[in-house]
């Protein structure tokens, strides 16, 4: 089986790995951060700003199963794609919305998917969300992968943040955009 990787920041990775990990052809949901300068960073790290990364998820998916286009549509389900620096309750760069491609086609899919929403009119600010060459992965300690199965009350308050409430009034009834 030939297996593709996708990286994808979008708030709290606690609340990136629920909508990805039950898809069809999704071999693995990391979480973890990238995008910064420091090597290994911990999460206090990256909580306390000091390492330029962001919280993100790095999926293992089988192209036969599902395509990259439709890991992008899942994602930006997931996100407030007007907001620079955080996603709801979380705020700072380490919460910011980042694409990390792998290669060209993952970028074309990326931009096109992009712009196609901005061309949507689903949104009355612009799409900020950014699309970043990929940089070093670094998984998270183990009590923060699958944090919505192993941690089902501290999620939900996570959850109510205002990311369930912004995916229903954004995305319920929205087209798709790849």
């Amino acid at each position: 089986m030939t297996t593709e990787t996708a990286i994808f920041a979008g708030g709290c990775f606690w609340c990136m790995v629920k909508p990805f990990d039950s898809q069809p052809g999704i071999i693995s949901v990391v979480s973890g951060f990238t995008g910064g300068h420091v090597e290994n960073p911990t999460y206090e790290q990256v909580k306390a700003h000091t390492t330029g990364h962001t919280e993100a998820v790095k999926i293992t998916f089988d192209p036969a199963k599902v395509s990259y286009a439709d890991l992008v549509e899942i994602y930006w389900h997931q996100t407030d794609p007007t907001d620079a620096m955080g996603q709801f309750q979380d705020r700072g760069d380490n919460y910011r919305p980042v694409i990390f491609v792998q290669n060209a086609q993952q970028r074309q899919i990326a931009e096109a998917s992009k712009a196609k929403l901005q061309a949507s009119a689903l949104f009355d600010q612009p799409i900020v969300t950014k699309i970043e060459a990929v940089q070093p992965f670094y998984p998270a300690a183990a009590e923060h992968q699958r944090f919505y199965k192993n941690n089902p009350v501290v999620f939900a308050a996570q959850e109510a943040g205002g990311r369930a409430d912004f995916i229903d009034k954004y995305w319920a009834q929205a087209p798709k955009v790849d």
